[in-house]
């Protein structure tokens, strides 16, 4: 028994959306859309999947954008930026899948919690890797542990920080995923990497000196790791955005016990996503307002 599904019947049906690389103000505004659209009962649950054009930097909503990103660097390497409606650290979004998951917090088997709803809708992601080959494991951290994470130095990204439930594999971790809920919606979204440049995160990011930088980084290559170099390691061939792609649905499709079938957007989708790209993620008080 999955989410959703009653004993003896069909998986339900869930839809599908291959978005391809888009801008950032515009992948921002399609999530919040479709969990717009689904509040009213006008689009059904809805996996998406996305990549980025050019490749962007996104940062939590909590973030103050001009304390921890180094603005005018972002500007100067022609990369992306944009504050999405979730939490969390910032995000170099470029060799990598992005997804996301929209749901109704009514929609039964969805756990009230946040954090159980994490581990949820992340099984399907977990099994997703393991169809690439990769043993990747649910980890939930204690609250000691989770306490003394927190409180260890970090820098302000996203994979640099702990969560109660974390995909690893071989301790490290391999998906950055963040949720809010808004409406009576459930919307998680997340970076699933290839491949994983450090040094070209945090030459976006400030810090209080060039040591506290290299630290940090060295840091944070020990607790992340893509896709592509883990195969490597393990004398597997590397895979594309379409494999993966293809592995998480599936993976998807078995971890939450549904069927996947492949749809566009509605009208409705397209136009206030329009809408939220001038009046909201298109704009400066939107994207540096903390």
């Amino acid at each position: 028994m999955y989410i959703g599904q009653q004993e003896g019947s069909e998986p339900p049906v869930w839809r599908l959306i291959r978005s391809g690389a888009c801008s950032p103000a515009e992948n921002m505004a399609v999530d919040e859309a479709i969990l717009t659209l689904h509040s009213e009962g006008r689009v059904p649950p809805t996996v998406r999947f996305y990549g980025w054009a050019p490749a962007t930097l996104s940062i939590g909503y909590f973030q103050k954008a001009e304390e921890e990103v180094d603005v005018e660097e972002v500007s100067r390497q022609g990369i992306g930026f944009v504050r999405r409606p979730t939490g969390g650290r910032a995000v170099l979004h470029d060799a990598e899948l992005t997804y996301s998951i929209v749901v109704s917090e009514s929609y039964p088997g969805i756990p009230r919690s946040v954090t159980e709803a994490y581990r949820v809708l992340s099984e399907g992601l977990r099994l997703g890797f393991v169809r690439l080959g990769l043993h990747a494991e649910m980890t939930e951290l204690s609250g000691d542990k989770k306490e003394a994470l927190a409180g260890a130095p970090a820098s302000a990204a996203c994979f640099d920080s702990p969560s109660w439930y974390e995909l690893v594999v071989e301790g490290r971790k391999v998906a950055g995923s963040a949720q809010v809920r808004q409406k009576g919606v459930v919307l998680q979204h997340g970076s699933i990497l290839l491949e994983l440049d450090t040094q070209a995160l945090f030459r976006l990011l400030r810090f209080r000196s060039e040591e506290s930088r290299n630290r940090l980084a060295a840091a944070f290559e020990r607790k992340a790791v893509a896709i592509n170099p883990l195969l490597r390691g393990a004398g597997k061939q590397a895979v594309s955005v379409a494999d993966a792609e293809k592995a998480f649905t599936a993976g998807l499709e078995e971890g939450l016990g549904i069927r996947l079938v492949e749809e566009g957007l509605t009208r409705e989708e397209r136009e206030l996503a329009d809408r939220l790209v001038r009046e909201k993620y298109g704009t400066e008080e939107w994207n540096l307002r903390r």
